[in-house]
């Protein structure tokens, strides 16, 4: 018997062999910790909405300096955050973040949280106001990616990852022609 695609959707039930989420995070590790974090955000669909690469520099266009003005903005809303090595590519956003926190009032997630928010409120309003790209959906990914930095070495080898990322663009897993 044919039975329509969208009723098996709405028929199909929870599996959790098969619809899980794997957590990326370190098993009992506090993410409010003093320290510094690598974080990736990538664009849903990793749909090109912050500007381009050419001669291996990036060009960020309205939204992308939008993108970046929130991010310069976030260490007010949360003061124990302090802000790195940082670039802004066509699809995704790589970030070093520091926590000097001594009272674990900060976390990750809520920074992660806070950015993507604001930014996709922004870019709501620069679509209705001056004509960005609409999007379905959401503009970020639903998650991101981190990884606790745990040395100095570790350290200097992530911020050259950060400033080159124009420069290997078209070497990097997440570029997409």
């Amino acid at each position: 018997m044919w039975v329509p695609k969208k009723l098996l959707i709405y028929t199909m039930n929870y599996d959790p062999n098969i619809h899980h989420r794997r957590s990326i995070r370190l098993k009992g590790f506090d993410y409010s910790n003093s320290g510094y974090y690598f974080i990736t955000v990538c664009c849903q669909d990793k749909r090109k909405l912050w500007g381009v690469i050419e001669n291996d520099q990036m060009f960020l266009n309205d939204a992308g300096k939008m993108v970046e003005s929130v991010w310069s903005e976030l260490p007010k809303r949360f003061p124990k955050m302090v802000l790195h090595n940082y670039v802004i590519m066509p699809h995704h956003f790589h970030a070093i973040i520091e926590l000097s926190c001594g009272d674990n009032s900060t976390n990750i997630s809520e920074i992660i949280d806070a950015f993507k928010s604001i930014t996709t409120v922004e870019y709501i309003h620069g679509v209705k106001a001056c004509g960005w790209s609409p999007f379905k959906g959401k503009v970020w990914q639903r998650n991101y990616w981190e990884h606790i930095i745990r040395s100095d070495d570790e350290l200097f080898d992530i911020s050259e990852y950060i400033i080159y990322n124009p420069v290997k663009w078209r070497q990097d897993d997440l570029f997409e022609s």
